[in-house]
């Protein structure tokens, strides 16, 4: 990322803490970055679609509503990078695992330092991906409305067959077993078998492949599971 890019990007800093979220601007203004800051929980989504920033630092428990809700309905409209900050040290495998979107994560306490050079970087990564050619897979969800298009085209899903896309989309590359692939889909927790699953991925990659049969975004791992391959 160039130094004008830099100089450009807005940070939005969503910090319940004053002092805090003073410190963080003021080394992102040191490093050439606008900043803004938002206290609440309730106030980010709409600060974001009001003046949407280049990366958002977002703290995971605020007043008002939970980081990981905010998160998780961000990716519903934006691809905008978030950098999950968090001082519950047993939430970190889960944000790596990337369940709610975040891009990257960062532990209280930590330096100032570290968090910019962690912007920065994810902010050259962004920029790297802008400028390539998008997927042609080009699949959009939105979980507010449980809709999903692949290529421009919709794609008529039911509410279970939404959230298994939903969770291999999100996490490329990452092999998922039956068993987790349940928990997903099914948020009352009842009892499927494999063979259930196995069906709805059948549905899926039927679906799928009525819009582009030329590639298979779903992949069978013997005796793993299944994982969401990008086309190139």
């Amino acid at each position: 990322m160039n130094e004008k890019a830099a100089n450009d990007a807005c940070i939005m800093i969503v910090e319940d803490e004053p002092k805090l979220a003073a410190l963080l601007a003021d080394y992102l203004h040191a490093s050439g970055f606008r900043t803004s800051i938002v206290g609440n929980g309730l106030d980010v989504i709409p600060a974001i679609k009001a003046a949407p920033p280049d990366l958002v630092l977002l703290d995971l428990m605020l007043p008002g509503r939970d980081g990981t809700e905010i998160c998780r309905e961000l990716r519903g409209f934006s691809h905008v990078p978030v950098i999950m900050v968090t001082a519950k040290v047993e939430e970190i495998d889960r944000l790596l695992g990337l369940e709610i979107g975040a891009d990257d994560y960062i532990c209280k306490p930590f330096s100032p330092r570290e968090v910019v050079a962690r912007v920065q970087a994810l902010l050259r990564r962004a920029a790297y991906n802008h400028d390539k050619p998008a997927p042609a897979s080009s699949l959009v969800m939105n979980e507010d409305t449980h809709e999903a298009t692949f290529k421009g085209q919709p794609l008529d899903l039911t509410p279970v067959e939404f959230r298994l896309l939903q969770a291999l989309y999100q996490n490329p590359g990452r092999v998922f077993s039956r068993e987790q692939l349940m928990g997903k889909a099914y948020s009352d927790y009842r009892i499927v078998t494999d063979r259930t699953v196995d069906t709805h991925i059948k549905n899926l990659r039927r679906k799928l492949d009525q819009v582009s049969p030329d590639y298979e975004l779903i992949r069978s791992i013997y005796g793993l599971g299944y994982k969401f391959e990008q086309q190139p």
